[in-house]
């Protein structure tokens, strides 16, 4: 198979790693309008080729399928011009809306796959807690605090220069958009929200730092759901509790607890995990790796993919609100 990369920035690298360890018979086609990006890539031997545009690179490689790995604002255009090419695509998560209805129509007049990242839907962990609320089947409530001071995201460049520097796709923005897929998954869709929002740092964001929704979920479930791009330390914490069931996650693979005959005991969902040293503890390679494995399934026609466009919608109506919303006033979804 031949994967066309479009983005050669830590995401495709990243993607492009990953596939060719799942299969090292796939060829990578890099695009990149970067020229130092594109260099790097086939020295790397993350990429066998690199073109500095997605006609050029399509002309030249006649690549099977593409993943978009661009920046969130980037990627309605991009889409529609691969859907146009006749390719299937796998994008990273949009933040944003932009050409949903025109991109959902092209693919299905294409006949062609159109695949949505949401990497947290693969976590053996939110797949266990969702598991164990289903099974339990009563009323639950959750706390749930994600957070990392914004300019160790991306360490080698400034806060402002990348996507996360804009409001529309802001930290706090895209922290919920990491999250709230599983949330939805497991607890079922947003019915209503109340917004709490601040600004405590001195970071000069054009977009509050901290942000606290509560949650009412259609399943009866309520969550406390704060996001922050202030925390020095990185920190994914969860808790969810019912009259029979409590649940911990500290964000890694190691530290999944479930409070069973007086004590809290670890919940092993993994014999094994990857890591990459330059990122958190609470990113773990496999749920990258079975993501692309969930693509390469649907490209084969064996799988269906676990998100879509379509219910992404429901993420980016919450996230619309919050921002939207004025604080502590209820929405109703």
């Amino acid at each position: 198979m031949k994967l066309l990369i479009v983005g050669l920035g830590s995401m495709g690298k990243r993607r492009a790693r990953l596939a060719k360890g799942m299969d090292a018979g796939i060829q990578i086609v890099g695009v990149d309008s970067a020229e130092s990006r594109r260099a790097e890539a086939v020295s790397l031997g993350l990429a066998d080729a690199a073109y500095p545009s997605i006609a050029e690179a399509a002309a030249a490689a006649r690549p099977d399928a593409a993943l978009v790995c661009t920046a969130p604002l980037s990627h309605g255009a991009i889409i529609g011009e691969l859907l146009d090419l006749g390719l299937p695509v796998f994008t990273e998560l949009n933040l944003v809306d932009d050409g949903y209805d025109a991109n959902i129509a092209k693919a299905k007049a294409k006949g062609v796959p159109l695949f949505l990242s949401s990497t947290m839907l693969y976590r053996r962990e939110t797949q266990y807690i969702k598991r164990r609320v289903a099974e339990f089947g009563r009323p639950v409530h959750y706390i749930y605090h994600i957070g990392q001071y914004l300019p160790d995201w991306h360490p080698w460049e400034n806060y402002k220069n990348f996507f996360v520097g804009n409001a529309r796709t802001g930290g706090v923005r895209e922290i919920f958009g990491i999250d709230l897929p599983w949330l939805l998954d497991a607890f079922g869709d947003v019915t209503a929200m109340a917004v709490q929002k601040d600004t405590i740092s001195d970071l000069g964001l054009p977009y509050p730092d901290c942000v606290t929704l509560l949650l009412r979920h259609a399943s009866g479930a309520q969550g406390v759901l704060a996001a922050d791009v202030v925390s020095p330390k990185a920190v994914r914490n969860f808790e969810c509790f019912g009259d029979g069931l409590h649940l911990f996650w500290e964000g890694n693979p190691k530290a999944l607890y479930e409070f069973r005959g007086g004590e809290k005991q670890v919940v092993d969902t993994y014999t094994a995990f990857e890591h990459d040293s330059r990122y958190s503890d609470n990113i773990v390679e496999n749920a990258y790796v079975d993501e692309l494995a969930n693509f390469f399934a649907v490209l084969r026609g064996e799988e269906a993919p676990r998100w879509s466009f379509e219910k992404d919608r429901a993420a980016i109506a919450v996230m619309d609100a919050a921002q939207a919303a004025e604080p502590g006033r209820p929405v109703t979804l």
